[in-house]
C-alpha cells in the first residue's frame, strides 16, 4: 500500500498528513509528536484520538507538516487531517470516526475587525464630556 495524503484545516492552521502501513511512528514538522508539542499532553492526546478510536495506533506511520496558526489549532488541524487520511486509507474507519465527530472540519474562525470599532465589536469607551 502506498502512501495516502489528506489536509485537516482549523482557524488557520493548516496539516499536510501523509499516511502509510509502518510501526505507529507520528512525525510533524521533521521532530517526532513529544518532541513538536513539549508538555501539552492534552493536544498529544487530542492528535492520536483518531488512532486510537480506529485502534491504528501501532500499525500505521503519520508523516505530516503544519503551516499557520497557532500549536493549538495545528493540533486540530492534524487530528482533522489523520481522520481523513485514514478514511482515504480505508472506508471502513469513517464509520467509526463519524461519531466521534473527527471528520468535521471546526469552522469556527475569528471575525473580521470593522471600522469604527476597536475589534470586530468592542466600540471605543463611551465618554460623556
Amino acid at each position: 500500500m502506498a502512501k495516502v495524503y489528506a489536509t485537516g484545516r482549523r482557524k488557520t492552521a493548516i496539516a499536510k498528513v501523509w499516511l502509510e502501513v509502518g510501526q505507529g511512528n507520528l512525525e510533524v514538522n521533521g521532530v517526532p509528536l513529544d518532541t513538536w508539542l513539549g508538555g501539552h499532553e492534552a493536544l498529544k492526546k487530542r492528535v492520536r484520538q483518531p488512532l486510537e478510536v480506529s485502534k491504528q495506533l501501532e500499525s500505521v506511520n503519520v508523516v505530516a507538516k503544519t503551516l499557520g496558526g497557532g500549536y493549538s489549532a495545528q493540533a486540530d488541524a492534524l487530528r482533522h487531517g489523520i481522520s481523513r487520511a485514514l478514511v482515504a486509507y480505508d472506508e471502513q474507519f469513517r464509520t467509526i470516526l463519524k461519531p466521534h465527530g473527527l471528520l468535521t472540519r471546526d469552522s469556527r474562525a475569528v471575525e473580521r475587525k470593522k471600522p469604527g470599532k476597536r475589534k470586530a465589536r468592542r466600540s471605543p469607551q463611551f465618554s460623556k464630556r
